[in-house]
């Protein structure tokens, strides 16, 4: 499983394994059908807004966090060592902040391998955020059992909004650049329990899901579990 396989899907003008490819991580998803998408509802008044400008969300993370997320399986907890990817963890704790995984959908749950998320609902936001590419980070920590990793291109620097937590032990991605900055410290049944019928399939029309968002996805994939909400707990210690 290389490095390409993990990756996300971008506009329609990108490289194609930049989508094609964890597409086939991403369309291909995590490496097609192994790799690391209800409510259309964003966040009130100025998360919504600040979610139109990624300029304006550049924050830097706390040294350890907890992010608590409801799902329509329950809730899990991801622990976020900043220490491990600083800047993965800086946009994970911004978009986490600011609403942006409320209602997205777990497009793509293979079992013993990953389950992915992290295109938006709203395809006005999925559209600005798509191409939010920011900076790799070394890999410190190992791709094993709950680990929480951005979904990524062949190319360099091409992580933007979509995360993967690992079901198995992955550790062969850390040879491909792909840096764990968080782990699920709570819920990890929740993430096992997640519907899995549609496999990869999902994450292989990545283009609509950017294009048409969650109702893509309520009309072709109903099963789909989601994120009912995402929130930031800043002290270092779970909810």
């Amino acid at each position: 499983m290389g490095r390409k396989d993990l990756a996300h899907v971008k506009k329609s003008t990108r490289p194609a394994p930049a989508w094609a490819t964890l597409a086939t991580l991403a369309a291909a998803g995590c490496g097609g059908a192994d790799d690391p998408a209800s409510e259309d509802e964003e966040a009130p008044g100025d998360t919504a807004s600040a979610l139109m400008d990624p300029a304006t969300l550049a924050e830097t993370a706390p040294e350890t966090f907890h992010a608590r997320f409801e799902t329509s399986k329950g809730v899990f907890v991801i622990e976020v060592e900043r220490a491990w990817a600083p800047q993965g963890a800086d946009r994970f704790y911004a978009l986490v902040k600011n609403g942006f995984y409320d209602g997205v959908r777990f497009f793509r749950v293979m079992e013993g391998f990953v389950v992915q998320f992290g295109i938006h609902g709203d395809p006005e936001v999925a559209a600005i955020w798509r191409d939010e590419r920011f900076p790799d980070d070394s890999v410190v920590a190992s791709n094993t059992r709950g680990m929480v990793t951005y979904a990524m291109s062949s190319a360099p620097n091409s992580r933007t909004t979509q995360i993967f937590v690992n079901y198995g032990d992955n550790s062969r991605l850390d040879e491909d650049g792909f840096a764990p900055f968080g782990r699920v410290v709570e819920g990890m049944e929740v993430l096992d329990q997640l519907h899995s019928g549609y496999g990869g399939t999902p994450s292989s029309n990545q283009g609509r899901i950017q294009a048409e968002g969650n109702a893509y996805l309520e009309e072709h994939f109903p099963e789909l579990d989601y994120v009912v909400s995402a929130t930031v707990v800043e002290s270092g210690g779970r909810p």
